[in-house]
C-alpha cells in the first residue's frame, strides 16, 4: 500500500510505503539547497536479511561520503531504505514508492533475481536508474533466450555483480578440476536464481566430464531435508551442488553431515554470508561458495569502507555485497554530477527530465570503485568479470581461487 500526502506549503510529494522504513545512523546533511533521494530495496527482515542490511549499509557509507566530500555542490543525497522481504509482490510495490518520489533519483537493489523481475518494468516506465549489486540471473540483462539470442529487455537495469553464466561454470571447473570431483548430486530451490544458477553449473559439469548421480529441488522455508539426505547418500555422490539461499543451505549441510553423508555442499553467492557458519556450526566445515568479485578485505580502496561499516556498527554482513552497494549507489551519484555538469552546474528542474539523464550517464559510467573498475556493457553488466571460490576454514570463509569464468 502507497499512502500519498500533498505537502502544499512547498509544493512536494511525501510518500509513505509499507515496508520502506528511513535511514538510520547515517549523517546524510552537507547543508545542499536541493535534496535528492536514492532508494534501496532489499530483504532487511527475515530470510536473507543479512546480505540485504549489508547492501543497504553499503549504500548509506556511499551517501555519507558523497555529501561530506561534496561531490555535487549543492545537493544533498538521502537515502531511503525498503524490506522488500525478500517477495517480488513486495518488491514491486517498492519500487513503485521509490519511482512515486519526486526527489528520488535512483535505486539500488534488490538483493534476489526473482524480485528484480517484478521490478524491472516499474523503473524502466519512469525511466530511473535501477542498479543490482547482487542480482546474477542472465536474463534481466540479456533477455530470456540469451543463450541464444541475447536482447536486453531494459535499458535502466544494470549490476555491478555478474552473471550466473560466468558465476556456474567458474564452480563447475572448480569442482571438477579444483577439487576432483567427478560426481555431483544437484539440489534447488525452484526459484529465478537458484534454478538458473544449479542449470548452467549441471550444464558445465557435464560438459567438463563429470556425471549428475542425481537431482532434486527444495521450497525455500523448508526445514526438514531428511528424504533429501536418503537421496544423496543413496547416489553415492561425492559433492552436493546447491543452488539458493543460506537459509535452506546451512539446514541441509548439517542434516546432511548428521545423517553420515561426509561429503562438501557448494553453492553460489546466496549463500556466501556468515550466518551460513553460524547455522550449520561444525557441519559447514570445508563446504564452499562461488562469490562475485574478490574478498573485498583484500582491495586497498575498500579499507576505509570496511572501516567504518564496523565503526558504525552496522547490522549484516558486508562481505558479499557490501563494496558492491557502495559502487552502486555511487555511480548513480556521479552520473547526477554530470546530469548537473551539463546542465550549466544547475540541477535539472524537472525530475524526468534528471531521471532521464542519470540512466544516460549511469551507462557511460567508467570509475575506479572499491570492488575494482565499474563500468557496464550494452546490456547493463558489469565489466568486471572477477569471482571467487571461498571454503570455510576453521569456521571463517577463506578464498581458495580467484579467477574468471572459461566458458570456452
Amino acid at each position: 500500500m502507497v499512502i500519498l500526502t500533498s505537502v502544499m506549503a512547498t509544493g512536494a510529494l511525501t510518500l509513505t510505503a509499507c515496508g520502506s522504513r528511513d535511514d538510520s545512523g547515517g549523517d546524510s546533511s552537507n547543508g545542499g539547497n536541493t535534496t535528492l533521494t536514492i532508494g534501496v530495496d532489499a530483504p532487511l527482515s527475515g530470510e536473507n536479511s543479512t546480505t540485504g542490511l549489508g547492501i543497504q549499509y553499503g549504500a548509506q557509507i556511499a551517501v555519507d561520503d558523497a555529501n561530506k566530500n561534496k561531490l555535487v555542490p549543492g545537493v544533498t543525497f538521502k537515502l531511503k531504505a525498503y524490506d522488500d522481504k525478500a517477495q517480488p509482490a513486495t518488491g514491486q510495490s517498492n519500487a513503485t514508492a521509490i519511482t512515486g518520489d519526486k526527489t528520488a533519483v535512483g535505486a539500488v537493489g534488490p538483493l534476489n533475481s526473482g524480485v528484480a523481475q517484478s521490478m524491472q518494468q516499474v523503473f524502466a516506465s519512469a525511466n530511473m536508474a535501477e542498479i543490482s549489486p547482487s542480482n546474477t540471473n542472465p536474463e534481466l540483462t540479456q533477455g530470456k533466450n540469451w543463450q541464444t539470442d541475447k536482447k536486453r529487455p531494459y535499458k535502466t537495469y544494470f549490476r555491478t555483480a555478474t552473471t550466473d553464466e560466468l558465476q556456474g561454470s567458474f564452480a563447475a571447473d572448480y569442482a571438477y578440476n579444483g577439487l576432483k570431483k567427478k560426481t555431483v548430486f544437484v539440489v534447488d530451490d525452484k526459484q529465478t536464481y537458484g534454478a538458473g544458477l544449479a542449470k548452467i553449473f549441471t550444464e558445465q559439469f557435464k560438459k567438463l566430464g563429470g556425471t549428475v548421480v542425481g537431482t532434486d529441488h527444495v521450497n525455500t522455508g523448508d526445514k526438514d531435508f531428511g528424504s533429501l539426505v536418503t537421496k544423496i547418500k543413496t547416489s553415492k555422490a561425492s559433492l552436493l551442488y546447491y543452488g539458493g539461499q543460506y537459509d535452506e543451505s546451512a539446514l541441509i549441510t548439517k542434516q546432511m553431515k548428521d545423517g553420515g553423508v561426509k561429503i562438501p555442499l557448494f553453492g553460489g553467492d546466496g549463500m556466501f554470508a556468515s550466518t551460513y557458519i553460524e547455522t550449520a556450526g561444525a557441519a559447514s566445515e570445508g563446504d564452499l561458495a562461488t562469490a562475485v568479485g574478490v574478498p573485498a578485505d583484500t582491495l586497498p580502496a575498500a579499507k576505509t569502507f570496511i572501516e567504518t561499516y564496523k565503526a558504525k556498527g552496522y547490522k549484516g554482513d558486508y562481505g558479499a555485497y557490501g563494496a558492491y552497494s557502495y559502487d552502486a549507489a555511487t555511480a548513480i551519484i556521479k552520473a547526477v554530477k554530470a546530469a548537473v555538469d551539463a546542465n550549466d552546474g544547475k540541477v535539472p528542474s524537472d525530475i524526468n527530465t534528471l531521471r532521464s539523464s542519470v540512466v544516460d550517464q549511469v551507462q557511460k559510467s567508467d570509475f575506479e570503485g572499491i570492488s575494482g573498475k565499474v563500468s557496464f556493457d550494452e546490456y547493463g553488466d558489469t565489466t568486471n568479470k572477477q569471482l571467487t571460490v571461498y571454503q570455510v576454514t576453521k569456521g571463517e570463509w577463506k578464498a581458495v581461487k580467484t579467477g574468471t569464468a572459461d566458458l570456452g
